[in-house]
Formats: C-alpha cells, structure tokens, sequence
C-alpha cells in the first residue's frame, strides 16, 4: 500500500508538473487609440484576464510604432482612424518593422475602407468598436494564435463595399493566381463567397481535413498570410465580385 501511495503520489506530481508546462503565457497587449477614454476602458477591460497583459497605450500609430519597437507586444489592438499616423499606415510598419506582432483592427463602422487597408497591410482581423468585452477577448487569442479574427460572411460584405473587380476578370484570374489548380480555384471562390471550412466540405463532398489542406496550398501559391488577405485577393483579381458576394456563390455561375 505504501508503495502504491507513493508511486500515486508520483503520478500526481507528474500530472501536475506536466499541466504547469502547458499553461499558455499571457499575451503582452498594447493599445493604440486617439481618445483617452477608449484607450483606458479598453485597458480596464483586459486587464482582470490573467490571460492579457496589457504593456501600453499610444495615442496614434506612430507612437504605436515606436513602442511596439521597444516592448515587442503580441497583439496591438489597432484604432483605424487616428491622428499624425493612422492605422493602416502604422500596421504597414509594424508588419515590416515586427513580423511577430499581430494586428486587431478597431473601427466605429462596420464598413470602413481603412480597415480594408489595414488588412490589406497585414493586420490579422477586424472588430468594431461596439463588440462585446467577450469578442474583444476571443479577437485577441485568435490572432495571436496566427489566425484571422474576421467572420467570412463580415468580410465579405466589408470588402464588396469597398473593392470592385470587372465581371468578365473572374474567369480568367491573372498573375499570382494563375498557378492555382482548378479545385483550389474552386475552394478560394466558395471561401471568398463567405464559406466557412466546414460549408466548403459539405458543397464539394470533399472531407474538412482536404478543404484544410487546399487552403493551405491556396495561400501558399497566392503568396497571403490568411483568410482575410485571400478573400481581398479573390476581389482583386476578379475571381468574385460584390454581386457574387450579395447573390451567393451560384450569383454569377460556377468559378
């Protein structure tokens, strides 16, 4: 009994030794706005998560900028509309200046072309100013795990606001699309139409895990990040358009 008591005792340090190796470490954020009072509630909104660390605030993008130089957060969460330096052309900076951070773009509009810039500068998502502290939060983890923080559907009616392609450039998508295979092209079309994963496999029959793996060859081979920067890329090349995302995927036929 002692031996058993001894070796369960054991197994229990282990256990907890081994639970302690994967808590995640707190994500360093920095908040970028030009009113105080957002700025601040954004702050006393983070910082009772264990999970956030909030290391400072700017007040426009290029104070944002220099900080982000000096204390290397994970996630800055970007207002779009500032002062001095606005937040597409602080975001381009940080992209080139510190590849591992990542950008959540805030805006008080749900259609705002700044935040199509931003994405298309390298921010990871997009949230308006009137979402939840728990959407806030959520945003955050996702892009700081890499992924974008966009709705497909909100992104696809953010981006048909604001980027128009000729319908007859769909059929022939040119430059760095042309290397995509006719499946992936067809994958990136459903994706672009607001498709999720999981919508993708149901449409083509195919499993979740093949509409992963065209995706992942899809951003490779058009040289983007994620999903936000592939459906941005899907207008620009006139794959789809802002009928195809108003109609539907069948809006203006088959890709």
């Amino acid at each position: 009994m002692t031996t058993n008591g001894a070796e369960a005792g054991a197994r229990a340090g282990n256990e907890a030794g081994s639970g302690a190796t994967h808590v995640s470490p707190t994500i360093k954020v920095l908040i970028v706005d030009d009113q105080p009072l957002v700025r601040r509630g954004l702050s006393l909104i983070l910082s009772p998560d264990p999970a956030f660390e909030v290391v400072g605030e700017a007040e426009d993008g290029a104070q944002a900028v220099a900080l982000a130089r000096r204390l290397h957060p994970d996630v800055v969460v970007m207002d779009v509309r500032m002062p001095v330096l606005d937040g597409v052309g602080a975001t381009e900076q940080l992209a080139a200046a510190e590849p591992g951070c990542r950008v959540l773009a805030l805006s008080t509009f749900d259609l705002d072309e700044y935040v199509v810039g931003a994405l298309r500068a390298g921010a990871y998502g997009f949230l308006p100013k009137d979402s939840s502290p728990e959407d806030l939060g959520a945003a955050i983890r996702t892009v700081h795990a890499g992924e974008a923080a966009v709705a497909p559907r909100l992104l696809t009616r953010l981006i048909s606001a604001y980027v128009r392609a000729p319908r007859e450039a769909r059929r022939a998508p040119a430059g760095r699309a042309a290397g995509l295979t006719a499946r992936e092209v067809e994958v990136w079309h459903l994706m672009a139409t607001g498709l999720d994963n999981t919508e993708i496999s149901r449409e083509l029959g195919i499993s979740l895990s093949t509409v992963k793996n065209y995706i992942t060859s899809i951003f490779d081979k058009l040289a983007v990040r994620d999903r936000a920067q592939a459906v941005i890329a899907a207008y620009e090349t006139g794959l789809v358009t802002a009928r195809t995302a108003a109609g539907g995927p069948d809006a203006e036929g088959t890709a």
